[in-house]
C-alpha cells in the first residue's frame, strides 16, 4: 500500500532554488528530497495561471478540455477530480489549503478537506484580451515586498493542519491516502517575515542586462502585452531589487515547510510507504524581460520545480524526460493502484524514463494580459511556442535556455515537427476561436452584473 504527499506551492520560478542552481537562496530540504529521489529538469504546468493550472491538475484535463481559461469565476462547472475518483476507490484523500479551481472545494468530492482557499464569484474579471484591460493597481503591485511580522501566518496553519493530519489521523488508515497541501508562498506580494528578509539583504540582484527590455523575446507582441497589462515597465530599480529580495526569502520559507512535513512524515512511520512531492502550479517571470508574475509562455513562468521521492522512484537522479503536472497528476493513480479515467490525460512518471529525452509535453495560455492565445511543445531540447495572434517562436533551450534566440524561420523542418505534435493534440486554430467565443460570452455576462 502506497500513500502519496503533495507540497504544492504557488508561483515557484524553479530557477530559484539550489537543486536547480539558484547560487544564493537557501533550499536544504529540497536537496534533501531530491538526495532521496529524482528531480524533473523539464517539468511544466498545464497553464501559467493559477485556476487554469489548478483546474487541470485536479480534473486531468487540459485547459481547452476544462474550458477553465482564466481566473474569472462566475458559477460553479462540475468536472470530477482526482480526490473524488480515487475516494470512490478507497482510497482516503485528504486536501488542505488552496483550491482554486473550477467549484468550491466541498463539491470537488475529496474525502475531506481542511482550510480551503476558493476564489470567490466573480473572481478576476480584469481578462479582455482585445481591447487588453491594463490593471490599474499595476504601480501599487511594485511596493508589495518588505519584513512583516505575520506574513506566512495562513500557510503556516495550512501545514500545522497537514502535520496535524499526519499524526493523528493517517496512521490509523487502513487505506492507501493522498495528502495534498496547497501553500501560497512565495506567490506575490513578497512579504516576509524579518528574519527571512534580512537573510537576503543585498541579495534581489536585478535581471541581468542581457535579459532586459531591448532583447527580441522582450519585444515579442505578448511580451509587450504583459508588461503594458501590469504596468511593470514603471518599476524602479528599488522595486525590483525588493521584490526579488522578498521572494528569495518567501522561497525559504516554502522549503522550511518541506522540511517540517517530512519531519512529520517520518515521525509517523509511513515515510517508507509514501511518494513525496514538491512542485508549484506555475513559474513567476520575476523581473526577466521586463515581464513580472506569470501569463507567460516563457521557461521562468511556464515551468515548475518537480522533486519526487518514494516506491517507484530511483534515489539521486535527475530526469531529462519533458513531463506535465497531467503526469504527476497520472501518478497519483499508479503509486495508490486506482483506476484512472481513461480519457484523462498524463501518464504516471512511474514509467515514463529518466532518460526519454524526446518526449513530448504540451501546455497552453488563453487568459489574461496578452491579445490572444498560445499552445507550447517541448520535445527533447525543442520548444516550440504557436500563438494565434503574434509570430510564432522556436527555441533550443541546450543551448539557449533563457530563449534569447528564436529558430522559427532558421529551422522550418523542426518547427514543422513540432506544429505536427501539436496538431495531433489538438486543432489549435478551433480552440484559439473557442477560447476568444467564451470569452466574449463571459465579458457579456460580467457587463451584466455592473448593468
Amino acid at each position: 500500500m502506497t500513500n502519496v504527499l503533495i507540497l504544492m506551492s504557488d508561483e515557484h520560478n524553479y530557477r530559484v532554488s539550489s537543486i536547480y542552481g539558484h547560487p544564493r537562496v537557501e533550499t536544504p530540504h529540497l536537496e534533501r528530497l531530491a538526495q532521496a529521489g529524482v528531480v524533473y529538469d523539464a517539468a511544466y504546468c498545464p497553464s501559467p495561471l493559477c485556476a487554469p493550472a489548478r483546474a487541470s491538475f485536479l480534473s486531468g484535463l487540459p485547459v481547452h478540455k476544462t474550458q477553465v481559461y482564466n481566473n474569472c469565476r462566475l458559477e460553479d462547472i462540475y468536472l470530477p477530480s482526482y480526490g473524488g475518483v480515487l475516494r470512490e476507490q478507497g482510497v482516503f484523500t485528504m486536501h488542505i489549503g488552496k483550491t482554486d479551481a473550477y467549484t468550491a472545494a466541498a463539491k470537488l468530492g475529496f474525502s475531506e478537506i481542511r482550510l480551503p482557499g476558493d476564489r470567490k464569484p466573480p473572481g478576476d474579471t480584469n481578462f479582455c484580451r482585445n481591447p487588453l484591460s491594463i490593471r490599474t493597481d499595476g504601480p501599487s503591485r511594485a511596493d508589495g515586498f518588505g519584513p512583516k511580522d505575520n506574513a506566512f501566518a495562513k500557510d503556516v496553519k495550512v501545514v500545522n493542519e497537514a502535520i496535524d493530519w499526519l499524526a493523528t489521523s493517517a496512521p490509523r488508515l487502513e487505506s492507501a491516502w493522498t495528502l495534498t497541501v496547497n501553500i501560497v508562498a512565495p506567490h506575490f506580494p513578497h512579504f516576509a517575515t524579518p528574519d527571512l528578509w534580512h537573510k537576503y539583504d543585498d541579495a534581489g540582484d536585478p535581471p541581468g542586462s542581457a535579459y532586459g527590455g531591448e532583447v527580441a523575446s522582450a519585444n515579442h507582441p505578448y511580451a509587450q502585452d504583459l508588461r503594458r497589462h501590469f504596468q511593470t515597465d514603471a518599476f524602479t530599480g528599488a522595486q525590483v531589487a525588493g521584490l526579488r529580495q522578498g521572494y528569495l526569502a518567501g522561497v525559504d520559507f516554502v522549503d522550511q515547510q518541506l522540511g517540517r512535513l517530512l519531519d512529520a512524515l517520518e515521525a509517523s512511520g509511513q515515510r517508507e510507504d509514501t511518494v513525496v512531492v514538491y512542485t508549484s502550479d506555475h513559474g513567476e517571470m520575476l523581473g526577466k524581460f521586463g515581464m513580472w508574475w506569470k501569463c507567460s509562455m516563457y521557461e521562468d513562468s511556464v515551468r515548475v520545480p518537480l522533486v519526487i521521492s518514494g516506491p517507484g522512484f530511483p534515489s539521486g537522479k535527475r530526469s531529462v524526460a519533458p513531463v506535465s503536472l497531467l503526469d504527476l497528476q497520472a501518478s497519483l493513480f499508479y503509486a495508490t493502484g486506482a483506476d484512472r479515467p481513461a480519457h484523462w490525460w498524463g501518464t504516471p512518471l512511474q514509467n515514463i524514463g529518466i532518460d526519454h529525452h524526446d518526449r513530448v509535453t504540451f501546455a497552453e495560455y488563453h487568459g489574461h494580459g496578452t491579445r490572444a492565445g498560445s499552445f507550447m511543445i517541448r520535445k527533447g531540447s525543442w520548444k516550440y511556442l504557436r500563438h494565434a495572434e503574434a509570430p510564432d517562436q522556436l527555441f533550443d533551450l541546450a543551448t539557449d535556455p533563457d530563449e534569447l534566440i528564436n529558430h522559427y524561420h532558421g529551422r522550418p523542418k523542426v518547427a514543422a515537427d513540432l506544429n505536427h505534435e501539436l496538431q495531433i493534440l489538438c486543432a489549435p486554430d478551433v480552440e484559439f476561436a473557442r477560447a476568444a467565443a467564451h470569452e466574449r460570452d463571459l465579458l457579456a455576462r460580467v457587463e451584466s452584473l455592473h448593468a
